[in-house]
């Protein structure tokens, strides 16, 4: 397929969003409660514009995962998400042969050979057994035929039965190895993947991918090279007071104004994992479940496993006073405007 058709059938596949503008994708995604800057809308519109892979690099619970979400709910089409993970390979990302139906399949063909032989007796299968052999040859190659693979994420986005191009999102690729990292290019760059014994896989409507990384460790240049980017940072207080005033719209305007700004304070700490977004949008609606309408001491207190994963850190925050300087801290920037 020549670039230009490919460039038609992706862009016929997104017609269900079709931005014109980078302020386009601000408002689409403001309109799935996905608060963005204009840095990662206009990655975004470049990535589906230029048809390339958008890489995510930041800490984890700002919202990278749920970029990919968005733009499929955007696009009206399938999200096929592939969970990264410490020796993830070929079979469980890409495809693997069914050696079951295979084994079956070569089972009637053997019982088909002795029934042919039983037939025309030994004489006739002496004078046509040449071209018995091709045949059989022939059908053995069938063994290694599209309908005996099981395809994994990697190879179901390229699937050419797909109504509109899905959103195929690799996430955490951080978490695998620099083997499985460049096994990536091929997909990266054209959009395909060879299986040997069949030949090159190529999408007929290419996916949007998203590739998302915590940066537990560095993805190589080559990747890299093939992938629009953009590192989201944690946001402000304004973006994540907009954000949780979106997502949870039932929690009173103080307790959202004072969880923002607390959460805003406890980042400049030396904590081991600061809270994300994720976070802070979890503790909100504890606090919300439990009909607090402001930040008091004891609901810090009860609420902190909705807010810190680490001992080490709740510790630290309970201890020694930080809390309630904390606390006091954010109450009062909140009655000051």
């Amino acid at each position: 397929m020549s670039d230009v058709s490919e460039q038609s059938a992706a862009a016929a596949a997104t017609a269900s969003f079709d931005p014109a503008s980078v302020d386009d994708v601000i408002t689409a995604l403001a309109s799935h409660n996905y608060i963005a800057d204009r840095g990662l809308a206009t990655a975004i519109f470049l990535a589906l514009k230029r048809h390339k892979p958008l890489l995510l690099e930041g800490e984890p619970g700002v919202g990278k995962t749920e970029v990919a979400r968005t733009l499929a709910a955007l696009l009206d089409t399938r999200l096929i998400r592939l969970q990264c993970y410490e020796g993830i390979d070929q079979s469980s990302a890409v495809y693997e042969w069914n050696y079951a139906r295979q084994l079956l399949y070569i089972r009637m063909l053997e019982a088909d050979r002795q029934v042919d032989r039983a037939a025309h007796g030994n004489h006739g299968a002496a004078s046509g057994g040449s071209a018995d052999n091709a045949t059989g040859e022939a059908r053995l190659r069938d063994v290694f035929g599209p309908e005996f693979l099981i395809r994994r994420p990697l190879l179901e986005a390229l699937d050419a039965s797909h109504e509109r191009a899905p959103v195929l999102l690799i996430d955490e690729l951080d978490r695998s190895d620099a083997e499985f990292e460049a096994y990536l290019l091929e997909l990266l760059s054209d959009y395909q993947i060879t299986i040997p014994e069949i030949g090159p896989q190529r999408a007929t409507r290419p996916p949007v991918v998203v590739i998302t990384s915590n940066r537990t460790r560095d993805i190589h240049d080559a990747l890299r090279r093939r992938c629009l980017y953009y590192w989201i940072e944690y946001p402000t207080l304004e973006k994540e007071y907009a954000i949780v005033r979106t997502r949870v719209p039932e929690a009173s305007d103080l307790l959202a104004r004072q969880v923002v700004t607390f959460v805003q304070l406890l980042r400049n700490e030396d904590f081991f994992k600061a809270p994300g977004v994720a976070e802070t949008l979890d503790w909100l609606g504890a606090l919300t479940a439990l009909g607090q309408k402001e930040l008091t001491e004891g609901a810090v207190q009860d609420t902190l496993s909705a807010l810190l994963k680490y001992q080490d850190d709740v510790q630290k925050l309970t201890y020694g006073g930080l809390l309630l300087k904390l606390l006091d801290k954010a109450r009062d920037a909140v009655a000051q405007g």
